[in-house]
């Protein structure tokens, strides 16, 4: 093990909740709020961020604790400054774009990743889930950096020992994608994480890596404790972790979470640092009154279910649209 530390040097940097994007003049500032701020609000509308326009010179503040809706708002703006074309209908038309390109964006950083790695013939699914671990932290730690790290951890150390590093290196690395699934039941991200590279054709022994790594199965193989101990070495390195900010990012998803289960509801977003829900009701299935029904009882069940500090509101945001084509 103390061999294994001393080899391995890694930069690492603890993610944050914050972008700030760069403009060439403040009178861009002015363009991107937008007549009554509707430019603004029509962008934290579509991508669920917070911008923040204030008098730092030259500087915009995203704010988001959820960094893919954080990346996709740095791209839409960028494009949209470049463009400068910004309007609240073109706005819409360049964030569903976005979303397309980060979607391309993220299998390559997984195609990437398994070159830089060498690691081949993986499933094309999780080739993607591993692209989407750069889109997420653990405890403050990018969950990409951690798997790579843990990965190269993982190649030393079987080598030692005379096992077979490229099996080890490949578990290393797969480890965690039980924490980046598109949707998220109720399982221990171990155990999610063994059901999805049992899915997606991946060896015995490396199934049994991912899902015992926390103990939650019995390890049948030497891989699986090598896993196991490489995994506690990257996440236990001075200044690689935050509790805090995992206790944040909960609290904020928590929040989401209520809105979300409530019929018609499209869209929710904690902004502010969890001090404003902001809930999208689809108008043709909620009606006013129903929707300061939701946010009364989205309220209520805050107030009753949640720890926070201060007071959050619910904005419930239903807007009519009537479109017509002309042929």
């Amino acid at each position: 093990m103390i061999q294994t530390i001393q080899r391995v040097a890694t930069e690492h940097s603890v993610e944050n909740a914050v972008s700030v994007f760069k403009i060439e003049n403040d009178e861009m500032k002015g363009r991107i709020i937008g007549r009554e701020g509707r430019n603004i609000r029509t962008l934290e509308e579509a991508t669920g961020v917070e911008i923040i326009v204030d008098d730092t010179p030259e500087a915009i503040i995203l704010s988001c604790f959820d960094p893919v809706r954080r990346e996709m708002a740095r791209l839409a703006l960028h494009q949209l400054v470049v463009d400068g074309r910004i309007h609240p209908a073109r706005i819409e038309e360049v964030v569903a774009k976005t979303k397309k390109h980060l979607e391309e964006e993220i299998v390559e950083i997984g195609k990437r990743t398994c070159i830089d790695m060498g690691i081949h013939a993986l499933h094309p699914e999780l080739i993607r889930m591993v692209g989407r671990m750069k889109y997420r932290s653990s405890y403050g730690q990018n969950l990409l950096m951690h798997s790579r790290e843990t990965a190269n951890l993982c190649a030393t150390m079987a080598a030692e020992l005379g096992l077979n590093p490229k099996v080890a290196k490949r578990a290393g690395l797969l480890h965690d994608i039980g924490k980046v699934p598109d949707e998220e039941p109720e399982l221990p991200h171990a155990i999610l994480g063994m059901k999805l590279a049992e899915k997606y054709g991946e060896k015995p022994d490396v199934v049994n890596a991912i899902g015992a790594h926390h103990d939650e199965i019995e390890m049948t193989t030497l891989i699986s404790p090598i896993v196991q101990v490489c995994d506690a070495i990257s996440g236990a390195r001075p200044g690689a972790r935050r509790e805090m900010v995992e206790a944040y990012i909960k609290r904020l998803r928590d929040m989401e979470d209520p809105a979300l289960s409530f019929q018609g509801v499209n869209k929710a977003y904690a902004i502010q640092a969890g001090r404003e829900l902001r809930v999208m009701v689809e108008s043709d299935k909620v009606t006013d009154a129903q929707a300061d029904e939701i946010s009364m009882q989205l309220a209520d069940r805050i107030q009753n279910e949640m720890t926070y500090p201060g007071q959050v509101r619910v904005t419930v945001i239903r807007e009519k649209r009537s479109v017509a084509v002309a042929k």
